[in-house]
């Protein structure tokens, strides 16, 4: 225990040895806990973050790059962050905690045990946060949270085992870390921990509807970007953020969408033509939605399902600034959509199904402590019940893409092997690039984020026999 506790000492040295010693203002303060708690509410926390840092004018401001460096940080260690609050209040949880007082903690935690403030930032931090949060929510609140300051002020963090100080080394789930260890084996499980905890780029796709690559990146380069231009996905653009969408001209008119690499693949790979029918499963927000429009031309009909109202609501907006007019959207459960459309109906069908995300984590920090373990099951149900659909909606010589944005063999490999099982008309297409094939099973193809520099995902290429 002494060993492993002097490890994490010197892990934690490590990580604030360089840093400069940082100063807040009390704006800066009070907008990081409450873009921390909006992160509970609104996902993802991408969103949250840009509605607070608004709301307090910071989007674009010279404090902006920090402030949104230090929000993630707090996002990404979450679950670490906790440990200690648990362990300086003697909480069974810190979710039992007044959300407004969680988020506060979690912010002070953060910056008093991992970065290095300056005397009146840290007087600030206890001062102004305590009075803050008693505006919002009850004066004892303020109060509880100004007498616990001094105890992680005074916090050494401690490692209770090895995969505990792994916990701390890569802000990670102790049960994520095994699980991975052994899917890819330790060194490349530790790859893939890295680029988890790497920034990652922002990643655009143009809408060739309204603009071309060219034209995109002579903007963004005027407006002092560095855009790369994808290899693989080739109206992908990439470069470094942060980036006001909400100013941008480019995104306003409808020219540009935010979509990872990864992603923007799979409507590559089912290849929807104009004319066609197309049904996509599980559609909202709708980035693949529209670019199988623009693959499309604007021509044929896109039928598209999801439950989700408020998601739906983003994808008309959407559909209306990108001018794609080819879809027509059901909010129903995507497992109802052969009887509201019939079997044998669609030329194409996307299924781009609910999942953990775990390909996402290091885009969406805060995922990693959301992930249930012991959802999974339900999880993998869910997924091989929409793809039964897709199947059934499909036309005799039709493809179906099944695609997730998660690492696990569970969602991706294993159900299309129960699909093909079932319904033995059904083959796989072979996906030969421009990412790996899967290990688990020939034929599907996976991105890694250790290897491609883009979100993990998996995918797979099913036509119906004619």
């Amino acid at each position: 225990m002494q060993r492993l506790d002097e490890e994490l000492a010197k892990l934690v040295e490590r990580e604030r040895e360089g840093k400069r010693r940082l100063r807040f203002m009390k704006r800066d303060l009070r907008a990081l806990v409450e873009a921390v708690k909006a992160a509970e509410e609104f996902k993802p926390s991408q969103h949250a973050k840009r509605v607070v840092f608004a709301k307090y004018d910071i989007i674009g401001s010279p404090r902006d790059q920090l402030l949104t460096a230090i929000f993630y940080d707090v996002m990404k260690r979450v679950g670490v962050l906790d440990k200690i609050i648990r362990d300086v209040t003697g909480v069974p949880t810190p979710l039992i905690l007044d959300p407004w007082l969680r988020a506060a903690l979690r912010v002070a935690v953060d910056l008093l045990v991992f970065h290095k403030l300056s005397r009146s930032s840290k007087r600030l931090l206890r001062w102004i946060v305590a009075d803050f949060i008693s505006s919002k929510t009850h004066p004892y609140v303020g109060m509880y949270y100004w007498q616990v300051f001094e105890k992680i002020e005074s916090y050494k963090p401690k490692a209770r085992s090895e995969v505990e100080l792994l916990e701390y080394k890569y802000l990670l789930p102790a049960w994520f870390i095994e699980k991975m260890q052994k899917l890819l084996g330790r060194e490349e499980a530790e790859e893939l921990f890295k680029a988890y905890n790497r920034r990652p780029l922002l990643s655009i796709r143009v809408n060739t509807l309204k603009a071309s690559v060219e034209e995109v990146v002579r903007e963004l380069e005027r407006e002092g970007k560095k855009p790369i231009v994808s290899k693989r996905v080739p109206t992908v653009v990439k470069f470094e953020g942060p980036y006001n969408f909400d100013k941008s001209r480019l995104f306003k008119e409808g020219k540009i969408i935010i979509q990872e690499e990864a992603s923007a693949l799979a409507s590559i790979l089912l290849d929807p033509k104009p004319g066609e029918t197309v049904v996509d499963l599980c559609a909202a927000p709708g980035g693949k939605t529209t670019h199988m429009a623009e693959l499309m031309k604007n021509k044929g009909t896109i039928y598209a399902f999801d439950i989700d109202a408020a998601r739906l609501k983003r994808m008309k907006m959407l559909l209306k600034r990108m001018g794609i007019t080819i879809v027509k959207i059901y909010q129903e459960d995507a497992r109802e959509a052969p009887k509201i459309l019939g079997k044998n109906f669609a030329d194409k069908v996307m299924v781009d199904a609910p999942c953990t995300s775990t390909g996402t984590i290091a885009k969406n920090p805060e995922l990693r402590w959301r992930i249930q373990p012991d959802k999974l099951g339900e999880i993998v149900d869910l997924q091989k019940s929409i793809l039964e659909a897709g199947v059934k909606l499909l036309k005799p010589g039709g493809r179906l893409l099944y695609c997730t944005c998660s690492v696990f063999v569970e969602e991706g490999e294993e159900v299309v092997k129960w699909i093909l099982n079932k319904y033995p008309r059904m083959k796989l297409v072979e996906l030969k690039g421009p990412y790996e094939p899967s290990r688990w099973l020939p034929g599907t193809m996976r991105a890694w984020p250790h290897k491609h520099d883009t979100i993990g995902f998996f995918y797979a290429l099913l036509e119906k026999k004619a």
